[in-house]
């Protein structure tokens, strides 16, 4: 079988792999379950190409996210469920629904227009989907996917909490929030309670998630830059213990610390140039 810019053919080499007998063993003895773990990880895979801004990467790791989109529509066929192309048809179907000001007769074709034809359509479909018995969660935060990484869902569980009202008009309303919960964090340790400071920490950590999203910021997005720039810093610790013959593990704290004083400095001054 030769490889083809056809996704059919994408399609055949997964139905070859699901083959009772002449497929492969691993692929048979997965299941919807044992297979979405590594969907969550192709999805951060593709992000992460993007931070990196590796096109060439980029190609590849959606070549893998699709692939996870054609593996669990074969087995959704096995089941009698679905198929690949009625994901196709599903998915083109709810673009061309959610964008009546692109594909119909509605007029605003601007981004706060297109926003409000979004939440309106989605409150059809969620209607329509419980007239057929679809049991779902109700309430002005339903809706929102329990497998998301934790700081995304924080996000979107308050910005849904802040169309009905329930919002600080003021960042500076929250950041007195965070202080609050500092301080809460620190009346626990101080009695001894881990349990109770870890759980203090996690009110600590909804409260930044409430501050960025205050300033338009993504929370996922900047934690993953602050995260790049600790990797950053901490490798510029190691070339310059590795100068003097060290290692991280035969320097003191103290070095380490002035070393990471130097890397910020160092930095700061390469952004003012």
């Amino acid at each position: 079988m030769k490889p083809s810019r056809d996704i059919a053919r994408l399609i055949e080499i997964m139905a070859a792999l699901r083959t009772p007998k002449t497929g492969c063993p691993w692929d048979l003895e997965q299941s919807f379950e044992t297979i979405a773990p590594y969907t969550i990880e192709e999805a951060y895979e593709v992000a992460d190409a993007i931070a990196r801004g590796d096109l060439a990467d980029l190609k590849d790791e959606h070549g893998d996210l699709l692939q996870q989109s054609v593996y669990h529509a074969r087995l959704a066929e096995e089941q009698g469920a679905f198929s690949f192309g009625d994901v196709v048809e599903a998915v083109t179907a709810k673009m061309i629904r959610r964008h009546p000001h692109v594909f119909a007769d509605e007029h605003g074709n601007t981004t706060k227009a297109a926003e409000g034809f979004w939440e309106r359509i989605k409150a059809e479909e969620r209607a329509a989907r419980a007239k057929r018995g679809t049991v779902e969660p109700t309430g002005a935060l339903a809706g929102v996917p329990v497998g998301l990484p934790a700081l995304t869902r924080a996000l979107k569980l308050q910005q849904k909490a802040g169309r009905v009202g329930f919002d600080w008009n003021d960042p500076r309303a929250v950041l007195a929030k965070i202080r609050e919960e500092a301080d809460e964090i620190e009346a626990e340790l101080d009695a001894g309670d881990k349990t109770k400071a870890g759980a203090e920490i996690g009110d600590l950590l909804f409260a930044v998630v409430n501050l960025a999203r205050h300033m338009d910021a993504e929370p996922e997005s900047i934690l993953r830059a602050t995260n790049q720039k600790f990797e950053r810093r901490f490798a510029s610790i190691e070339a310059a213990l590795a100068a003097r013959g060290k290692k991280p593990t035969d320097a003191t704290l103290a070095e380490m610390d002035a070393l990471w004083d130097e890397a910020k400095a160092a930095e700061k001054r390469q952004a003012a140039e």
